[in-house]
């Protein structure tokens, strides 16, 4: 039999030998990014609002949707939010409508056991708000379903308690095209005339309480009440000033169109800047916003579904530190080569409205979005490029580094997009129904900046090293464990702080570091693996993990060991039992694969599967663990 280490080297080779397949000529890897229903769903109406049908593809998307619908006691029929989660009744009154609009019968036993579950969790009246105003624009609600937002808010001075300077990016891009949308109200073109009446429990005439409780705040009554005063003056807006707003928003869309990637980079954006331009009769930036959203389309032999976004960027930098942990010199090289270029330095964004003065310097997560750069990724792509070694990257990782100090927020920490974005208020409102309206800082993504900042080593940057580390300190859940915002959950929040800390020369003896490693240790399977579902961000009480009943997931895994070698316990019994996991569920490829979801987009509302994170975080571990083996201080020297 092969000894222990000559396991460990094949097993380590095989899956270099598969990641490096991967990559493509020009050296960047992208793998597919995979969300729940609504997003294939909502591509389908597309089609049929626009009334440029694709019956070959309609027919695949159609099988995508049903294979994936629930049939279990706690979703008896429905579609979840990702797999084997519990019913969404928003995802599923969109799934049913693109399966019946594709063809399929609402008598079909599967439409049958969907329209039951989405009866009895209310009806379509109980939807939420982007699923009323999808059903509005096809006439199959009425806008009184919707609430108000006037598209006049893209007019509104800094000081105003609404401004579109106030939320998210992604919420900037959704909304700004979507207000255009609900103030001239179109409607679909449907040419084969389907409605879904039969998902309401009662005639939508006599529907009176549209929008309502249960609110989240005592905010959410008040907003109520606006909500209600709005309803009735918008129109008597004055009609020039409404004519203003429609322009600048117009503008605002085109000057962020983004070619080929699409408004934001994102499908709902791109899908409600698609349907903009039509009705504008803009057939020139409708053909780029369609072009847009054909990119995201993952076709197959019997299926196909549409992505969110493209995760380029994103996959390359993850997947170079896995390369590179193994000892892939030439496709490192390849991967940061194609990094370069794509590096924003031009461009100032959205972002520099709260940092006037500090240049761009950061990285989209997709092909192309000069206008949203993304610190998560920034951080991960400069700490490969500074691991890498090569003189010619130096300029790009300081222009890093000044975007990401200009990024920080007043509490210390970091946001994916914005600075401080965090007027929580805002949530409340009556079309922030699904509470994701911010991009508040968040413990994950200030690890990230922590762990780059201090690989770099610069003294001066230690104050906001410390700001960041304080932040941390204030965060840590009781049980041990740190939020996660961007994957799930707590397995990875507490590994991505634990990298940092380690990086930031935290002591190892720290109690903050000794309850992160007790509860990670704590949360190991029999079989040796991690594996937390995305329960975690549901009802609970906040910190609770929620585990899969019988799995455990070679990207969690990784993520677990990996955590746990940054704190310094690389000989520890939980870590040996890791890596043996990994060797035994790597695949006859030499790869690894998860059918569970990985990451969040919203916690609760809606959630990702990146195809990537078993292919590369695996290998990431069992390297560093090869690496640690065969030193004599087991201490982790780079900041991932």
């Amino acid at each position: 039999m092969l000894g222990m280490n000559a396991i460990l080297d094949t097993a380590i080779e095989r899956a270099r030998a598969s990641l490096v397949n991967e990559q493509r000529p020009d050296g960047h890897l992208c793998y597919e990014l995979e969300a729940d229903a609504t997003i294939p769903a909502e591509y389908v109406l597309l089609e049929h609002y626009l009334n440029q049908i694709d019956e070959p593809l309609q027919q695949k998307i159609g099988n995508y949707l049903r294979r994936i619908q629930g049939d279990h006691a706690t979703n008896p029929g429905g579609w979840p939010l990702f797999h084997g989660g519990k019913f969404d009744l928003s995802a599923s009154v969109k799934a049913y409508y693109a399966l019946k609009i594709i063809g399929d019968s609402p008598d079909a036993p599967h439409m049958a056991k969907a329209r039951k579950a989405i009866l009895a969790h209310g009806g379509a009246e109980r939807a939420n708000v982007f699923t009323r105003i999808q059903l509005a624009l096809f006439g199959a609600a009425p806008w009184e379903a919707c609430p108000v937002v006037p598209i006049e808010a893209v007019l509104m001075p800094d000081w105003f308690p609404f401004t579109m300077r106030k939320v998210s990016y992604w919420s900037r891009t959704v909304m700004t095209p979507l207000m255009y949308l609900t103030a001239k109200k179109p409607i679909a073109r449907n040419p084969r005339k389907v409605f879904v009446d039969e998902l309401f429990t009662r005639p939508q005439a006599q529907i009176r309480d549209w929008i309502r409780g249960p609110y989240k705040s005592n905010w959410g009554p008040v907003f109520k009440v606006l909500d209600s005063v709005l309803r009735v003056a918008e129109p008597y807006f004055p009609h020039h000033y409404r004519e203003k707003a429609i322009d600048k928003a117009i503008a605002w869309t085109i000057e962020r169109l983004n070619g080929e990637d699409g408004l934001g980079a994102i499908y709902p954006a791109m899908a409600n800047s698609a349907m903009m331009f039509d009705h504008l009769g803009d057939k020139a930036h409708f053909d780029i916003a369609m072009g847009s959203i054909k990119k995201l389309l993952v076709i197959k032999d019997d299926e196909a579904y549409c992505q969110p976004c493209l995760s380029p960027v994103w996959d390359t930098a993850l997947a170079g530190h896995a390369l590179i942990e193994s000892g892939a010199t030439d496709a490192t090289k390849a991967a940061c080569d194609w990094l370069i270029p794509r590096q924003e330095l031009n461009v100032v964004g959205d972002w520099a409205d709260n940092t006037p003065g500090t240049r761009p310097g950061g990285w989209a997560f997709q092909y192309n979005n000069p206008h949203y750069p993304d610190v998560d990724d920034t951080a991960v792509a400069a700490m490969l490029l500074h691991r890498a070694g090569d003189p010619k990257y130096a300029e790009s990782i300081s222009r890093a580094r000044e975007w990401i100090i200009g990024m920080q927020s007043t509490n210390g920490a970091w946001g994916a997009f914005d600075i401080n974005n965090d007027n929580q208020y805002l949530n409340h409102i009556p079309f922030a129904d699904h509470g994701a309206l911010l991009d508040p800082p968040t413990e994950d993504v200030t690890a990230r900046c922590i762990s780059f900042l201090a690989q770099l080593g610069k003294p001066e940057d230690r104050p906001a090293i410390e700001r960041g580390i304080k932040y941390l300190r204030e965060t840590q859940m009781p049980d041990g464990s740190w939020f996660g915002r961007w994957g799930t959950n707590y397995i990875y929040g507490t590994w991505s702080v634990l990298c940092a800390l380690n990086a930031a020369g935290v002591a190892q003896d720290d109690p903050m570091v000794k309850r992160a490693t007790s509860w990670l240790i704590s949360k190991q399977r029999a079989d040796g693996g991690w594996g937390e579902d995305c329960e975690s961000y549901g009802d609970a009480p906040a910190g609770e993990f929620h585990g899969y009943a019988a799995q455990s997931l070679p990207s969690q895994t990784a993520w677990a060991v990996i955590g746990l070698m940054a704190a310094g316990l690389a000989d520890h019994d939980a870590v040996r039992r890791g890596i043996a996991f990994l060797q035994a569920s790597q695949d006859e490829q030499g790869s690894w694969t998860e059918q569970a979801y990985n990451a969040v987009g919203f916690p609760r509302v809606f959630y990702l599967k990146y195809h990537g994170y078993p292919r590369f975080f695996p290998l990431l571990a069992l390297s560093r663990y090869k690496q640690l083996m065969a030193s004599n201080d087991r201490i982790v020297k780079f900041g991932f």
